[in-house]
This record gives C-alpha cells, structure tokens and sequence, in this order.
C-alpha cells in the first residue's frame, strides 16, 4: 500500500469511526484530515482533498471547533483561514472525553434524576419505574464520574489510569 492508499484509508476508517464518539462522518474526516496534515489546511484544501461541498466543509469546521478539536490559524499576508487540529492523540482524547460528557451524559442524568424523582403511587408499575430510573441515573453519574476523572488528568493519563485499576 502506498501512501496515497494508505491515508485514504485512514481517514475513511477514522471517518466511520466518527459515530461513536458523537460527531459525523464527514466531521470525523476533516478532523483526520487535519490530524494527518504536515501543514495547517485551507477550507479549500480541505474540500479537494475530501470532495465535499463548501457548506458541509464550513459547516463541520466550526463544530470541531465548537468541540475544542480544531483551531483557526492565520498565515502572514493571506486573507484565507487555515485549520490544524490537536496532535497529541491523548490530549485528543481527553478533549473528547470532556466534551461527550459535557454534550451527551450530563443531560442525560439531568432527565434521569428528573424522572426517577416522581411522587410514589403505591402502584407496582411507579415503584419499579422509579427503582430502574435511579439505578440507571447512578450509572450514568458512575460513567461521567470516570469520564471526566481521565479528562482532568494530565498528560500520559492512559498509562496512568491503567496502571492505577493494575496496581
């Protein structure tokens, strides 16, 4: 495989990978793009390279930069905008990890706790929603409580958060 075949395929892969970390496909591409990239892009470049629109192109940048992921750089004596995106893969992830919780779990325990609060009935259908409802929003609270202990560690927090459950 040579380069060429090889950075397609990255940045394919990463893209399909872009789901499960909260963000689209053609978001997860640009952001690879960048990642992989010696040099900041311009939003042209970066719609060459990708063969998307100028809209989706403008679109996703200003969410990866609404996420943290990517930021606008200015070169001497051009009018255009040129993006890079964090290099450090666990700095990276310690943004995303920030971001996800801020984004998706914290408002979902904000509902749970909000559901699993109603007024006890006496019935037996209210008392099991309410037991499943905390035990889901204790959970949750367990998942973002982890979450967000590896996003507010420094540098190397992979290595030190395994070696912290192995030791």
């Amino acid at each position: 495989m040579n380069y060429t075949e090889a950075k397609s395929k990255f940045i394919n892969t990463w893209g399909s990978l872009g789901t499960l970390w909260g963000i689209n496909k053609a978001m997860a591409q640009i952001q690879s793009l960048l990642f992989i990239s010696s040099e900041p892009l311009s939003m042209e470049e970066i719609m060459e390279e990708l063969k998307i629109s100028r809209g989706n192109t403008s679109m996703n940048l200003r969410q990866l930069i609404d996420w943290g992921i990517v930021s606008k750089e200015f070169k001497a004596g051009e009018r255009k905008e040129y993006f890079t995106t964090e290099k450090d893969v666990q700095e990276l992830a310690r943004i995303i990890a920030k971001e996800r919780s801020r984004r998706e779990l914290q408002p979902t325990i904000k509902v749970l706790k909000e559901v699993s609060n109603i007024t006890p009935d006496g019935t037996k259908e209210t008392d099991e929603f309410i037991k499943q409802t905390k035990a889901m929003c204790e959970l949750t609270e367990t998942a973002d409580s982890l979450l967000n202990k590896m996003a507010n560690q420094q540098k190397n927090w992979i290595t030190k958060s395994i070696l912290k459950i192995f030791s």
